[in-house]
């Protein structure tokens, strides 16, 4: 993500879904594309926006239940 284009769809509810890996990926390269896509995140905030921008991150492969991050952990 960092030499290319990041890709992202918002739905209504303000939820962002993007892939950040493949199955060939090695955990380091999984890690560096997540940290880069969140950062983004938070780097296109409004300056009209106020409050917690957000609230929380979960992380997923395509059919399987969600891990929760802690959003302090990624935030700076």
């Amino acid at each position: 993500m960092k030499a290319g284009k990041i890709d992202f769809k918002v739905d209504k509810y303000g939820i962002i879904a993007a892939g950040v890996a493949k199955v060939s990926f090695s955990p380091e390269q999984i890690f560096d594309n997540a940290k880069e896509l969140i950062q983004t995140v938070i780097k296109l905030k409004p300056a009209a926006a106020k409050g917690t921008y957000v609230k929380s991150i979960y992380i997923s492969s395509t059919m399987s239940p969600g891990v929760q991050i802690d959003v302090k952990s990624v935030s700076n």
